[in-house]
């Protein structure tokens, strides 16, 4: 098992790419944390965080569910703080959790631009923020951003979410360089097309052909897990390239 032993954050494992993520790495021996704010079945898509842990426990894998908003940095250190209590420490952290909104500005309202700014870009730095006291006390760690494509995306109506995650891939940078001196690796990833719940019940198309399932990005997130600042950080990475154009 790869990540025998390891200690993993994923926020916005509830559903979808996250939930991927986090099966993956419990199979690989991983103790996983399960951060996300759906704790209860009955919103328009499906999966909550315990939903999650007892498909890992049922793998055989170790798993807690946190409710955890990554906008709220009370939330996000009790949830750190929640994972020292158990755990004892933090190998890696999974930023997922995030929003996709699609409008013109002109019909964007301040309150869901704002929204979107605060889950998408605030969230992975609060979460960054609560983790590396205890990864540079270790000299050792692994943070993964989840970025995309429309990153540089100029297509109208894709602006607030490409402007975030554009962000995001220049705090995975900086950050980086920040704490490469206490052998963190830090890194961004992005999943390429996947057919989630949420995309489906966006209905982002008729044809789901091209579209790959979440557990696609499985296998990346595991060898990003894995990485220290002397083997790979500061990167921009894209899961359909694993393996082709990367590592």
């Amino acid at each position: 098992m790869k990540m025998k032993d390891m200690v993993a954050i994923v926020t916005g494992s509830s559903r979808g790419i996250g939930k991927a993520i986090a099966k993956a790495y419990a199979r690989e021996g991983a103790k996983v944390v399960v951060a996300a704010r759906t704790e209860a079945e009955g919103g328009r898509l499906p999966g909550t965080i315990h939903k999650t842990v007892e498909e890992i426990e049922e793998l055989g894998g170790k798993a807690i569910a946190v409710r955890c908003d990554v906008t709220n940095e009370e939330e996000v250190n009790a949830m750190v703080d929640k994972t020292m209590q158990e755990f004892g420490k933090i190998d890696v952290l999974f930023n997922n959790a995030g929003i996709l909104f699609l409008s013109n500005i002109v019909e964007t309202p301040l309150r869901r631009w704002n929204l979107i700014m605060n889950v998408n870009i605030t969230g992975p730095f609060l979460c960054s923020k609560a983790v590396l006291p205890y990864m540079m006390e270790q000299r050792r760690g692994s943070i993964i951003n989840m970025t995309s494509i429309v990153a540089n995306s100029r297509k109208p109506g894709e602006v607030c979410y490409a402007v975030t995650k554009s962000a995001l891939e220049r705090f995975t940078l900086g950050l980086a360089e920040e704490v490469r001196d206490y052998n963190i690796a830090v890194n961004a990833l992005g999943p390429g097309l996947i057919k989630t719940e949420a995309a489906v019940l966006l209905k982002f198309t008729d044809d789901w052909s091209g579209w790959e399932k979440p557990e696609s990005v499985g296998a990346p997130a595991i060898f990003l897990a894995l990485q220290d600042a002397k083997s790979f950080t500061g990167k921009v990475v894209h899961a359909p390239e694993f393996q082709v154009s990367w590592p």
